[in-house]
């Protein structure tokens, strides 16, 4: 499992996006569940995540309407099979509307070049 600490800071507003191995949806959140051992990730407003896996895709958008869906098409396009991505946010105060999404795009394809 590998995290990235993104330099994303929007109207407070924090990301970190993470990518590990998983092959179907109980690896992924099995995945979450360790990084959630991490307190920081715990208290995170959002870990949103996706996984084109063995079963066929998978997302969760943990209470960020559409984040899940983001992050499946940017795996679908790069064709990233068995890697679960994860894209933390923690809730800064003020609504961030669509720039939520270019951030979720920015981290996942963060992930992918790490």
């Amino acid at each position: 499992m590998r995290t990235i600490h993104l330099d994303i800071n929007d109207r407070g507003s924090k990301y970190a996006v993470t990518i590990a191995p998983a092959a179907d949806a109980e690896a992924a959140k099995a995945v979450v569940k360790a990084l959630c051992r991490d307190k920081k990730f715990a208290k995170a407003t959002h870990n949103t995540w996706a996984l084109l896996g063995a079963e066929g895709p998978v997302k969760n958008d943990d209470g960020e309407a559409g984040a899940g869906m983001v992050i499946l098409r940017m795996l679908e396009r790069e064709g990233v099979r068995d890697r679960v991505v994860i894209v933390t946010r923690w809730y800064g105060g003020k609504h961030l509307g669509g720039d939520r999404f270019r951030h979720v795009q920015t981290a996942v394809r963060a992930a992918l070049d790490a």
